[in-house]
């Protein structure tokens, strides 16, 4: 196995400390080949009996785009009748979404049957096909966030809509939606944390 130096680990804690849930984005492209090189990370993976049930879907037309947009904005009103008082102002002031803004939407699905991988390790737990579309998605978000690049997760969407919008197979889980691009600034705090919605806590761990 190969073994890391301390100023490899070191790094890779800044990598980790500096990796954003990124909002906002600067609209410039980014280079030919650059998102075929960050899904090609992903790929790298760990999944569960090899089976790498991941499906990308890289949503370009603006029609597409726009109709993800009004989806999103039709969630958002939604969540923000969710709050009150100081709270909902709270979440109103947020930015949510950059899609109006990224040059990249990417929605990253799992495939619930796979042929690859025979079935195995998911026969009691199916589940661990969706936590490797997980796995493949953070494992790009380093890669990314390595070259300067930003992903933003967008999770106020209606899967169904969104699964319509791009005519996916029908059995294909949506994982996740991300906005795409080179941020307008970075920072080592989540804008979450910042903004007073919530803070980071250390981990619980039991010991049995």
């Amino acid at each position: 196995m190969k073994n890391f130096d301390q100023h490899f680990r070191e790094e890779f804690l800044d990598l980790l400390t500096w990796r954003r849930d990124v909002r906002h984005f600067k609209t410039d492209p980014l280079p030919d080949g650059k998102m075929e090189e960050l899904i090609n990370y992903a790929n790298m993976a760990p999944s569960v009996g090899l089976s790498q049930p991941w499906r990308f879907v890289e949503v370009s037309s603006s029609e597409s785009r726009a109709k993800v947009l009004k989806v999103f904005e039709a969630e958002n009103d939604k969540a923000l009748n969710d709050y009150h008082g100081e709270k909902a102002k709270l979440y109103a002031s947020l930015k949510l979404s950059g899609m109006k803004e990224a040059p990249v939407q990417l929605a990253v699905y799992c495939d619930p049957d796979p042929e690859k991988g025979a079935g195995l390790g998911r026969k009691t737990m199916p589940e661990t096909l969706a936590y490797s579309c997980t796995m493949a998605i953070h494992t790009m978000w380093l890669a990314a966030r390595a070259q300067g690049i930003g992903l933003g997760w967008v999770s106020i969407i209606d899967p169904d809509k969104i699964n319509t919008i791009l005519d996916v197979p029908e059995d294909w889980q949506l994982i996740g939606y991300f906005c795409i691009g080179y941020p307008v600034y970075v920072d080592d705090k989540p804008e979450l944390e910042r903004k007073g919605w919530e803070a980071r806590e250390a981990p619980v761990i039991l010991k049995k």
